[in-house]
């Protein structure tokens, strides 16, 4: 099936290798948003078709 972006969960096994680009911290999952949140570095990477985008540029910023 191609076409719209599915939430696909991401794989707990991935999730527990990956850190933050930028801090090197820990990364949790928000599933309302399909996003990877450094709560040090204040960003949320997206997931894209079920694949984390671990891109700086690409994260958005977190609001206060």
């Amino acid at each position: 099936m191609s076409g719209a972006h599915t939430h696909a969960p991401i794989d707990q096994r991935l999730l527990s290798l990956l850190v933050c680009p930028v801090t090197k911290g820990p990364l949790t999952y928000n599933a309302d948003t399909n996003e990877l949140i450094s709560q040090k570095a204040q960003l949320a990477f997206p997931i894209r078709d079920g694949i984390p985008v671990m891109l700086p540029e690409e994260a958005r910023h977190l609001e206060d």
